[in-house]
């Protein structure tokens, strides 16, 4: 049986268990084995073992049964005590109740009997007071204080109590029966009031706080307990500014005071409320008049910088203030304090402030006209200038006589730069010290003086200029400098626009003066924008004057009817290179000049006047054969130079244009077949027999007929 029971193991599996029992038998290996197998002697263990199996079950279940019936009789013995429990804790809930019940009477009776005592000590205690005090009284009516309480300076909280009763009850005597001892009571109050500031006084230079709370309590009763509070508060300041920095000076002490004041006083946020006040009208309020008056005129600039700089240290030493417990409406007891400082300098702020824009603005500029020797032209304004401007917009004519500029654009990354970083001081400064409901109003104050200044004095002054400067179109040489301005007025409006969103939009986004400040924006945009596309105009009818003076000196009749048709050894005429030199200049000079759809939309522009300058050029001259080819070759090159405009409808023209030229050189017979070919097909026949009119053969009977 032992055998058996070592064959079992956890977990149990029966084919291992089966495998085991076979290996331990002998004769049960494999027939390769060491012992040859023997089925007769393992059939004989396995009916052994079966055997042995049944015994070791039965036995485990007769333990087991044995296990029932004792867990069974112990589960009936434990209900039984379990029930046996609960009918004592019945009893014992009961015995509790009535426990409680009993306390609570007795607890009723005590405090009925509290009551009753306290009825009867209460009076007691009031009349041995009044005892009391009327024998201090008679001591005072005697002239003569013999009590301890007032002859030992150790009772000295005792007899402040005392007399500080007394003094109440003397107030209510008529004056004319006792006014000696009323007057003897209080000169005592006053002698004890002053001992006690002295003794407060004295606890604060030694730094003994349970002292000072102790007398601060007692003073709480006296009418001198405010002057204790202002001794207090005086001290406190004593060596507390000795930085160079008020500001921070008064911080530390505000943050030293807001931990110690509760220590001391029973009312700490009053106390603490009351040195805020004195540190605000008194040191702070003082040398903020120091460092305002000595410069608020005679350095406008300094004033205002000064200004700034002192309103924005005070409102960041109230943001910390904000921190402590100084009562209910903290926020508003501080804008006051704020408030009663710089209320005089407040009142006028704007006015001096656009007054020292206008005289810095104005003085950028004229340094800047000074520092070129330029005498600013007067602009004209009014009725006649209108006038001008409406004819010079329909007629694109020169009104007035053409400046010599020298090049110069008279305008200045540096001036603007200067104008714009002056007006951005100018927004900071109005919204840190203007009144919200005057923000808007002030910011847009400051915003007209920019758009007189930049825009107008500036800006527009540079493009009248450039404008005069503008040549006729007719000039021979003519030096072309207002795509210069144009460049300079781009980046300087971009400039112009970046301030307007970052600076001044924040300080009138929510009010009506928004539009007005938009709509303003937008006139000086329009006005610019007319100037500039009329200076722009007028520069391209100029350039278009320089091809022709080159056309007109460089091209000969003889280069389309050479003499000798067969000696012609050039690839294009000398004009055509002279004038897509002078193409590609002038549209390297534009790209650079201008950016975004301004760019195309001004090289298109050029690119059709180029066309029609060109076309205009070919209809003036007769063509040979050897003619009509150096025409193509022309046409060729002007065609390439086009292609740097990067304007499809420009390169088109010129392919058509290209398309023509063939009819110069192009067989008779095959004239109508290159006339309906697919660049040719939907141009008027009238410009065709045009093209067809310019070839030296064309009177011949042949080819007309031929055309017709």
């Amino acid at each position: 049986m032992a055998t058996t029971a070592e064959l079992f193991e956890e977990p149990f599996v029966a084919d291992e268990y089966i495998e085991r029992l076979v290996w331990r038998t002998p004769g049960g290996g494999s027939r390769g084995g060491p012992e040859a197998f023997d089925p007769k002697r393992l059939l004989e263990e396995f009916v052994s073992h079966i055997q042995e199996l049944q015994i070791m079950d039965e036995r485990i279940q007769r333990k087991v049964e044995k296990l029932e019936q004792q867990c069974q009789k112990e589960a009936k013995e434990f209900a039984k005590k379990v029930q046996e429990l609960q009918k004592s804790n019945q009893v014992a809930f009961q015995h509790f109740q009535e426990l409680d019940e009993h306390i609570s009477y007795v607890a009723t009776k005590v405090c009925h009997l509290g009551d009753q005592l306290e009825g009867v000590n209460t009076p007691r205690q009031r009349a041995v007071e009044a005892q009391k005090l009327m024998k201090y009284f008679n001591e005072f009516l005697d002239g003569e204080l013999k009590s301890d309480v007032f002859t030992n300076s150790e009772k000295i909280k005792e007899a402040a109590d005392i007399i500080q009763k007394l003094h109440l009850i003397a107030q209510e005597l008529p004056f004319d029966r006792f006014s000696e001892v009323k007057s003897k009571i209080a000169s005592k109050y006053h002698d004890l009031e002053c001992q006690l500031i002295q003794e407060f006084t004295g606890a604060q230079r030694r730094g003994e706080i349970s002292r000072m709370r102790e007398v601060a309590a007692v003073l709480l009763h006296f009418k001198g307990y405010s002057h204790c509070v202002d001794v207090y508060i005086k001290q406190c300041q004593e060596g507390a500014y000795l930085r160079n920095d008020i500001f921070e000076d008064a911080a530390i002490l505000c943050q030293r005071v807001n931990k110690q004041v509760g220590d001391i006083f029973s009312n700490p946020e009053t106390v603490l409320a009351k040195l805020i006040q004195n540190v605000f009208e008194i040191k702070l309020q003082s040398f903020v008049k120091e460092q305002l008056e000595e410069c608020r005129k005679s350095d406008a600039e300094q004033y205002l910088k000064n200004l700034y700089d002192l309103y924005t240290r005070t409102t960041n030493l109230s943001s910390k203030l904000m921190e402590f417990n100084l009562g209910t409406d903290k926020q508003t007891f501080l804008s006051k304090l704020i408030k009663s400082i710089f209320i005089s300098y407040l009142e006028n702020y704007i006015e001096v402030e656009t007054g020292y824009l206008k005289s810095r603005s104005a003085m950028i500029l004229q340094r800047y006209y000074d520092s070129k020797n330029h005498q600013k032209r007067s602009i004209g304004t009014g009725g006649i200038q209108d006038l001008k401007e409406r004819i010079r917009q329909r007629t694109n004519l020169p009104l007035g006589p053409s400046i010599d500029t020298h090049g110069e654009t008279f305008l200045s990354q540096e001036v603007v730069v200067n104008l714009l970083q002056e007006t951005k001081q100018a927004f900071e400064r109005c919204h840190r010290l203007s009144d919200p409901s005057d923000l808007p109003r002030n910011a847009f104050r400051i915003f007209t003086i920019l758009v007189e200044f930049l825009c107008i004095e500036h800006i527009d002054y540079a493009l009248e200029t450039g404008l005069a400067g503008i040549p006729s179109s007719d000039s021979r040489n003519a030096n072309l400098y207002f795509l210069d301005v144009v460049q300079q007025a781009n980046t300087i409006f971009h400039l112009f626009d970046k301030q307007f969103n970052d600076h001044l939009m924040p300080l009138i986004s929510s009010s009506p003066k928004l539009s007005e400040c938009l709509q303003k924006k937008k006139e000086i945009i329009e006005q610019m924008e007319m100037k500039l596309d009329t200076g722009i105009d007028r520069t391209l009818n100029c350039m278009i004057g320089q091809m022709k003076h080159i056309l007109a000196a460089e091209q000969k009749k003889t280069d389309f009817k050479p003499e000798d048709e067969n000696n012609v050894l050039i690839q294009y005429t000398n004009a055509c290179v002279k004038v897509c030199a002078y193409v590609r200049k002038q549209v390297e000079k534009i790209k650079n000049s201008m950016d975004g759809k301004n760019v195309d939309t001004v090289l298109m522009e050029l690119g059709v006047r180029f066309h029609r300058l060109i076309y205009e050029h070919l209809q003036q001259y007769s063509y040979s054969c050897m003619g009509g080819m150096l025409a193509i070759c022309d046409v060729a090159e002007y065609r390439k130079c086009a292609k740097d405009f990067k304007i499809p409808m420009v390169l088109h023209l010129f392919d058509t244009l290209h398309a023509l030229c063939n009819l110069l050189v192009v067989a008779p017979d095959n004239l109508k077949q290159v006339c309906s070919g697919e660049q040719l097909a939907n141009l008027d026949k009238n410009i065709l027999h045009s093209f067809v009119q310019l070839r030296a053969d064309y009177r011949s009977a042949r080819l007309a007929r031929h055309f017709s």
